[in-house]
């Protein structure tokens, strides 16, 4: 099985990702099929839990597998305007999480500002860290101690405990600095036993391969990490590798999109289906679009309702109603033992 090792061609279009994804000529039963044949079809919320919101695709980092198509050249941020919209609905709805993604979150302008409000508003935060931030320059330097003093649980990726592995999928260098970054937080007090600050990280592979078992995953991680460097942390959350962006353009140039795709839609769990994030989450675009999850965000799938699409147009009860739009790519959500941005999901 082939890691991913380059960054190929560019996509012109999300248009042009889905017609990939629904090529007939690969004979892949819709994912619809299997819903219904999981009496879970149309797919419906169970609540409003979770309002992600992406503040923006500018990152100092560039991964391999970055299915939001970050990197340091990218501009699209989050207007205050729709970070206060972001507020108000947290009040008004009771919201209890709101999950900040990016790009990296904290090279937002306002991003310290955003956290306080949220925080006063009630939400429980979690900050989406790729840990490299940290040492990105002095003025992010007293990041962990921000996120400490407003209670932010960190959530940050960390595709293996080996430096060749890490490295392969998220850039040279980025394993040394992550592991300096995680220091930085342990010494703060995250991911410590009987800590109330939580510390988890992400494992996604690096090849075209499903997760193994995230409660073994977890074990070895945490065994490898505390011998080699003395650290500690929560959760392991295993991640599907998402048939989108660039590691869509990955399977396609090395020819291996079909046999991944097969991989997924034969490892169908009924059970995972019924976990899926989309189920309770609101995940909120850069320019203040609404979608059912990030991935969708990513391939430009809004909610349906289509009057209830933007913050401006948010009605709670309309979204509560809704039917979750899918398509090929939710297999990664839904294939072994289940992903989000959470984890497994059974």
């Amino acid at each position: 099985m082939s890691e991913i090792k380059t960054l190929p061609f560019r996509f012109k279009s999300t248009s042009e990702q889905i017609q990939c994804l629904e090529k007939p000529e690969f004979k892949l039963a819709k994912f619809e099929d299997k819903l219904k044949s999981s009496s879970l079809y149309p797919l419906k919320p169970t609540g409003i839990d979770i309002l992600q919101i992406n503040v923006g695709k500018m990152c100092n980092q560039t991964c391999h597998h970055c299915h939001v198509d970050a990197g340091p050249t990218r501009k699209e941020k989050i207007s205050k305007e729709h970070m206060q919209k972001c507020v108000e609905l947290v009040k008004t709805h009771h919201i209890k999480t709101v999950d900040l993604t990016g790009g990296a979150p904290e090279m937002h302008p306002l991003f310290r500002d955003f956290v306080v409000e949220l925080k006063k508003a009630g939400a429980h935060i979690i900050n989406r860290c790729n840990l490299t931030i940290l040492l990105a320059n002095k003025s992010y330097a007293d990041l962990p101690e921000f996120f400490k003093e407003h209670e932010m649980e960190i959530v940050s990726s960390l595709p293996h405990y080996s430096k060749r592995h890490t490295d392969r999928q998220r850039g040279d260098g980025v394993f040394d600095k992550s592991i300096l970054g995680l220091k930085l937080l342990n010494k703060v007090g995250y991911g410590l036993k009987d800590s109330p600050l939580k510390l988890n990280l992400v494992y996604n592979p690096s090849g075209n391969f499903l997760p193994g078992s995230q409660q073994d995953l977890e074990k070895e991680f945490k065994r490898q990490l505390f011998k080699d460097f003395q650290i500690e942390f929560n959760s392991l959350y295993c991640i599907t590798n998402m048939p989108i962006s660039r590691y869509l353009e990955y399977l396609l140039t090395t020819k291996n999109y079909e046999s991944y795709m097969t991989t997924l839609v034969n490892a169908y769990n009924p059970i995972a289906a019924k976990g899926v994030m989309c189920r309770n989450t609101i995940s909120v675009s850069w320019d203040g679009y609404l979608y059912d999850c990030d991935f969708n965000q990513m391939l430009d799938l809004k909610v349906d309702p289509k009057n209830s699409q933007s913050l401006e147009s948010f009605k709670i009860d309309e979204l509560l109603n809704r039917d979750i739009v899918l398509g090929q790519h939710c297999y990664g959500c839904t294939a072994g033992s289940g992903s989000s941005c959470g984890g497994a999901t059974s």
